[in-house]
């Protein structure tokens, strides 16, 4: 089932800090916030507040960890965004995309081979 996360600009650069550096203590996630974006210690609790509601991460005993890595989320934001312009059609999101842009050969190649070795249902 697909969740529909979505994050603000700023919740978006907290995750990514998150994710890069996950288990991580939330004082210390304060301090780089601070060091790194300028945040006030209550800025950073109210956005690492919001994306835990969402159930991206989790802060236990001032200890935050993610409930989704960033690859689950980059792939649901993928399919969201496909889901919600294109009817779930990869084919349409494809035509779209390559209406204005020229593939190299290496693309048309790299796409080819996914879809010979996409299993089949």
């Amino acid at each position: 089932m697909m969740n529909d996360y979505s994050m603000t600009e700023g919740e978006r650069k907290l995750a990514d800090l998150i994710w890069e550096r996950e288990p991580i203590r939330s004082g210390n996630l304060v301090t780089l916030c601070n060091e790194l974006f300028t945040w006030k210690k209550s800025t950073t609790y109210t956005v690492l507040k919001k994306i835990c509601e969402q159930g991206l991460f989790q802060n236990e005993s001032s200890v935050v960890t993610s409930r989704i890595s960033r690859a689950e989320y980059d792939q649901n934001q993928s399919e969201s965004f496909i889901e919600k312009n294109f009817g779930g059609s990869l084919p349409k999101f494809l035509a779209a995309f390559t209406q204005n842009k020229k593939l190299s050969s290496k693309e048309i190649e790299d796409l080819l081979k996914m879809i010979r070795e996409y299993p089949e249902e």
